[in-house]
């Protein structure tokens, strides 16, 4: 039993804390956040403790942290928990820098404890089916590929959407760890990257409540146009944006030598795969063969503990998640500085989700 504390009790702790209630293997025992009322809420909805976050750390009876704090604050968190002896699944991104990424990694190894990170949307039916696709060879070899995160930001919805203008949000932070991670599952690691960044408006007004009408100072690119050159050799169009009211571009296309797959929205497990060979005159539906396609945020938590006891890499491991913080913070520096940015980390990829050995024939 991997028993559980999570950090941050923000928007999306509704989801972790309903998922993981019927884990057999994991329990959900406490919750903290540094408004303590939040915490009560929510302690009061899923019967759990609520604790601050020095007492959750401190906690010998919680063998697991999960972070859902703000971007801001994802790295010293999982420090402390890290310190604290304690296996850590946090939200993306990692960290807000490579550096502070790495020193995540160097101190979970130090202390023999595993992190993992978000997203676990690429262990969904979606990309496990496109990712086995193009293992079994039905696209040839992968040759490029082009993935476009477009929409006009989150200060219309979010009841709290000032975080996703500041350093470590924007669309980049916010939702390039979705499709990187996804073109990681598909395509490998990335080589080099190149790109131009830009901050279209200084300022954005939130219709939303409770601030409605309030305004925010945007301190980060929203609108990035990125390169990437894989080890395969293969190049990406990357182009992820909260400058864009309409788009009729596809989310994610892998184009192969003899074919090109259509892959569904990484912000969703599910979805529609689609392949069309170079001899077919349409396109032809592929059914989804393993993982879950609706909403399993915290499936990733759940495989990192699972990993801890079949001392297997994490399919949502922490070396994959700083790897995609090197490659969002490379395409900023190579903005700024009109270089090509070499990629140092070179994970290897997780194994595939299971699924059954006739689902799909092989090539």
């Amino acid at each position: 039993m991997m028993r559980v504390g999570i950090i941050g009790c923000g928007n999306i702790s509704d989801i972790y804390l309903k998922n993981l209630s019927g884990v057999p293997h994991m329990q959900v025992t406490a919750v903290a956040d540094q408004i303590p009322e939040r915490a009560q809420a929510k302690a009061a909805q899923y019967e759990v403790k609520a604790l601050s976050v020095d007492q959750l750390l401190a906690d010998a009876t919680i063998d697991m942290v999960i972070n859902l704090t703000v971007p801001s604050a994802h790295g010293a968190v999982s420090l402390a928990a890290l310190e604290a002896g304690k296996h850590v699944y946090g939200e993306k991104p990692l960290a807000l820098t490579a550096a502070e990424g790495r020193r995540l990694i160097d101190v979970s190894q130090g202390q023999g404890r595993r992190i993992g990170s978000a997203p676990d949307t690429v262990l969904g039916a979606g990309i496990q089916t496109a990712r086995k696709m193009i293992d079994d060879g039905w696209i040839g070899e992968p040759v490029a590929a082009a993935a476009f995160m477009t929409s006009h930001g989150h200060e219309n919805w979010h009841p709290d959407p000032e975080f996703f203008y500041q350093p470590g949000g924007g669309p980049l932070f916010d939702m390039g760890p979705y499709y990187l991670s996804a073109l990681f599952q598909l395509m490998g690691a990335v080589r080099r990257v190149t790109s131009i960044a830009v901050q279209t408006f200084a300022e954005r007004l939130i219709g939303s409540a409770p601030h409605r009408g309030e305004r925010i100072t945007v301190r980060t690119p929203t609108h990035v146009a990125g390169s990437l050159e894989f080890h395969t050799g293969a190049v990406a169009t990357l182009i992820t944006s909260f400058d864009v009211w309409h788009a009729r571009l596809p989310r994610i296309e892998i184009y192969g030598s003899e074919a090109t797959l259509s892959v569904p929205d990484p912000n969703t497990f599910g979805g529609p795969v689609e392949i069309r060979r170079f001899d077919a005159r349409e396109w032809s539906s592929v059914p989804l063969l393993a993982g879950p396609t609706e909403n399993a945020r915290g499936l990733g938590a759940v495989d990192l503990a699972a990993a801890v006891a079949e001392n297997r890499m994490a399919r949502a491991d922490g070396v994959i998640a700083q790897h995609v913080l090197e490659v969002m913070e490379a395409l900023l520096v190579s903005s700024q500085t009109g270089r090509h940015q070499d990629i140092l980390s070179r994970p290897e990829r997780p194994p595939a989700m299971p699924m059954h050995p006739d689902a799909l024939p092989h090539r």
